[in-house]
């Protein structure tokens, strides 16, 4: 007989490199019907130290990473153990666990996130539920994304589902089944020129909406390949280092224009990205926040509603949606969706360490 109620951390690192998001949370199922509530959630921040580490690493030998991992698994374990001593949490059934995505090549059959060593259930004290991706790309998948079925279960009154994050992810039922793909780059670009300000972020998108739109770049950004394929398709920090980048460093733009060109490439390719452009999209992510980038997305989707949630959902839904995920691994249930990874079948990813 299946528990219709669990205990869970919910742990996720993106690639916007906001930190490690800890979120603690009760679900329950009846009849077949997923609630939540969040308990305790908190952000934990980089050192400067590994922010540089976490950046540079998608250069890093084979070694090296191996190291790194290492690292990164102790930093990652202690984390979560001083959240749970924190907050006094006790009854967990697991912690579930992301890790930090290094590499990401699907179309070689790769990808890492560091993290997800068995070592971390001995640190933390507690059954841990991870790495979620690699089973995926094993089956032909992307690897990518693995939100949506949260989406589908937890936030099904919405028409759509956008993430801005690292990346933007957007997800929505089509046909009767789930469609879900990366759409564009989005804080993994304009923290990287908010850095070069000296700032973490442009907060409310100010900085950005200071600027100019400099249209042959952003045409250039628009006839991006990636734009052109068909989902499931998903990105990694590499098409950000090798194209994206380059490509707008090749421009001598003051950089309130570079970021506010990038704006408008990213609501532009949101509209493009969307099957219909009406009805109600939940947006979270840091992204969210971006009250330019909102406006922007909002001048080219005329007849949507966008709804921004609560702060903690706008926050930790990809720490809810991982728990989520750990629980239906312990389950046995599918947690991954081949109609919007592009494996050869759904099926239930994620490897379970329990403490020795």
């Amino acid at each position: 007989m299946l528990k219709e109620s669990y205990i869970v951390i919910g742990v996720m690192s993106g690639t916007s490199l906001d930190g490690v998001d800890l979120a603690h949370i009760h679900f329950s199922v009846i009849e077949g019907k997923w609630r939540y509530k969040f308990l305790e959630s908190e952000t934990i921040p980089y050192t400067e130290d590994w922010l540089n580490k976490l950046r540079t690493a998608v250069d890093f030998s084979q070694k090296e990473l191996q190291q790194l991992n290492l690292d990164y698994t102790a930093l990652l374990g202690n984390i979560i153990k001083d959240f749970i001593r924190r907050n006094n949490i006790k009854n967990l059934d697991a912690v579930c666990s992301h890790g930090h995505t290094i590499l990401h090549q699907p179309q070689n059959g790769f990808t890492l996130q560091i993290g997800n060593l068995k070592e971390i259930a001995e640190i933390v004290g507690q059954t841990v539920v991870c790495d979620f991706r690699v089973q995926d790309v094993k089956l032909g998948g992307q690897g990518a994304p693995l939100v949506p079925i949260g989406d589908r279960i937890l936030f099904a009154e919405y028409d759509y589902c956008l993430n801005l994050g690292g990346f933007s992810n957007i997800s929505f039922e089509q046909d009767g089944k789930r469609i879900a793909f990366d759409i564009s780059p989005v804080n993994t670009v304009l923290n990287f020129y908010a850095n070069q300000l000296g700032l973490p972020y442009d907060d409310k998108g100010e900085i950005a909406r200071s600027g100019e739109t400099d249209m042959t770049l952003l045409e250039e950004l628009d006839n991006l390949s990636y734009y052109q394929k068909t989902y499931p398709k998903s990105l990694g920090f590499e098409f950000v280092k090798t194209i994206v980048l380059p490509l707008m460093e090749s421009y001598d733009l003051p950089i309130e224009d570079k970021m506010h060109t990038f704006i408008k490439h990213i609501a532009k390719q949101t509209a493009y990205a969307l099957p219909e452009r009406k009805g109600k999209m939940l947006v979270t992510g840091g992204g969210a926040y971006n009250t330019f980038l909102l406006e922007c997305m909002q001048n080219y989707l005329t007849e949507m509603t966008i709804v921004v949630p609560d702060a903690k959902t706008l926050e930790y839904k990809e720490a809810l949606i991982f728990g989520l995920l750990g629980v239906l691994k312990l389950r046995k249930e599918i947690n991954v969706l081949s109609s919007v990874t592009g494996a050869k079948k759904d099926h239930s990813s994620g490897k379970c360490y329990k403490q020795n």
